[in-house]
């Protein structure tokens, strides 16, 4: 395979580009003057029909990349010519969006099958003859197999945010779906990182393609500024807090990593008296797209969020992106942070940093680089927490003004889940990957597994309370079953789920 590769920026106008004049005035009446680079870099080959890769991070621009192009080429068109995957619900249905923006006055019907929604709500938008259809891969496969969705007109196919694709483990379904389509046709991928499966992938199903690269490799949003909190595990939750009450009217969205974290922590949010909003992949599709809703319109300025499900949301005006959980993955570190200083905004990044965490922290910094400030103590040190996650160095730590013993360390540690292992959040294979286009968060049966594995914990403290019981009779008067029973080895039963930590 051989490709060129573009990165330079444009500075010619949209009105200037070669667009029908039906597409300049949905251009001019959405207020886009200039394009991005990425705009500017994909739209010239897109339009000549060429296949081609585009890495850019999140919130550079890249639906309407390759959104225009396809509009020009299919304008008044009847039959379904044009094919976008997407990796989730929200990204699907903020991809169809920019369609019917920009493609009103084009003749453009873009249709959105996703999982999550009643098969007969497919149905009916298939009816509407689209020219152009948005799907997660899992649905698609199931209309394909049901002989409800006809693929041998597509002259246009998109994969979006690739690498997330291959995250989520939807490489076998997106082949499945190439394998179907018109060999004589147009690919588009656009990514944020490129390895080597996805890599791999477009080796397959691509022809000479037109390689751009907006920014370094794995950088973040440059206009985000970055902060790193080491904090201590329980103060996470009042500093969230602090923050919160400290961004007035600033839109502000809260990763956690796991669908049960999300919902104890927007109960502990409401609880303090803030008014949030919540998604993902358990809660039912209406409920997703209310929460969605009030956090656009403003009704709600906090929304709290797992990975999957934050992907496609694309708010241009959020001040704030805070990690309360920090990625156990350097890519999704870029991709959340991304969702703040979108286009030309500017933002401010948060991440909480647990001494667990610490691993996950190099991986960033392997990726990025000098991009990653430095870590700093958290904002409530001095004021009864986090002191023992001071990032200085030494072995002399204080816990709210008392020493902490080795054994005492170590308890800690455990509870917080051990940082050597690493918690298992893709999913793979075809029955997994078809869940996680159903709306489900990556691994879900793995993270529940992980929870009831800790059920277990308090019948092994109690054989270890009884064999401290036995030592403390042998030593006639010793400590030795108080401390068995009360010591945090003893009382935890082993370590919890690292992904519900």
């Amino acid at each position: 395979m051989t490709s060129s590769v573009r990165s330079e920026t444009n500075d010619v106008p949209f009105r200037d580009l070669p667009f029908l004049e039906t597409i300049q005035e949905d251009l001019a009446a959405a207020g886009f003057e200039r394009p991005t680079p990425i705009q500017a870099a994909a739209i010239p080959p897109a339009l000549e029909g060429r296949d081609l890769i585009g890495l850019a991070q999140t919130g550079t621009g890249k639906t309407a990349a390759f959104a225009l192009p396809i509009i020009q080429r299919l304008a008044q068109r009847l039959e379904l010519a044009a094919l976008i995957l997407a990796p989730t619900r929200e990204l699907a249905v903020q991809i169809t969006g920019v369609f019917q923006q920009l493609g009103r006055s084009s003749g453009i019907r873009a249709a959105t099958i996703v999982g999550g929604v009643p098969m007969d709500q497919d149905l009916k938008a298939l009816r509407s003859w689209p020219n152009v259809l948005v799907a997660t891969p899992g649905r698609l496969m199931d209309h394909i197999q049901q002989g409800t969705v006809h693929l041998n007109e597509i002259e246009v196919l998109v994969v979006d945010e690739a690498d997330r694709m291959h995250d989520m483990g939807f490489i076998p379904q997106i082949r499945y779906i190439v394998l179907r389509l018109p060999t004589e046709r147009q690919t588009m991928m656009f990514t944020a990182t490129m390895d080597k499966e996805v890599e791999k992938v477009i080796r397959e199903s691509m022809r000479d393609p037109v390689r751009i690269q907006i920014g370094q490799r794995g950088a973040p949003a440059q206009r985000a500024e970055q902060r790193l909190y080491a904090v201590h595990e329980e103060e996470r939750t009042p500093l969230l807090l602090k923050l919160l009450r400290g961004n007035g009217d600033s839109r502000t969205l809260i990763f956690v990593r796991t669908k049960r974290g999300v919902d104890r922590l927007i109960r502990s949010v409401r609880h303090a008296g803030l008014t949030a909003a919540h998604i993902h992949g358990g809660r039912q599709q209406s409920d997703r797209d209310e929460a969605m809703a009030s956090f656009r319109d403003g009704r709600c300025r906090i929304l709290i969020a797992t990975d999957i499900a934050a992907r496609g949301i694309d708010v241009a005006d959020i001040g704030h992106v805070i990690n309360y959980d920090f990625p156990r993955h350097s890519e999704d570190y870029v991709h959340r942070i991304g969702r703040t200083a979108r286009v030309e905004a500017s933002g401010l990044a948060i991440s909480f940093v647990t001494r667990a965490d610490r691993r996950w922290l190099s991986d960033v910094k392997k990726l990025i680089g000098d991009a990653l400030p430095e870590l700093q103590p958290s904002p409530l040190s001095g004021q009864g927490h986090g002191a023992d996650d001071a990032p200085a160095g030494g072995s002399s730590r204080h816990h709210h003004g008392k020493s902490r013993s080795p054994r005492r360390r170590r308890g800690g540690q455990r509870r917080g889940g051990r940082s050597g292992d690493a918690p298992k959040t893709e999913a793979t294979g075809d029955g997994a990957a078809r869940a996680a286009a159903d709306g489900g968060d990556a691994a879900s049966g793995a993270r529940d597994d992980g929870v009831a594995a800790t059920a277990n914990g308090p019948a092994k403290a109690k054989k270890r309370r009884r064999r401290g019981g036995r030592r403390h009779r042998k030593s006639k008067g010793g400590d030795g079953a108080s401390q068995s029973a009360g010591s945090p080895d003893a009382a935890g039963g082993g370590p919890p789920s690292a992904t519900e930590a």
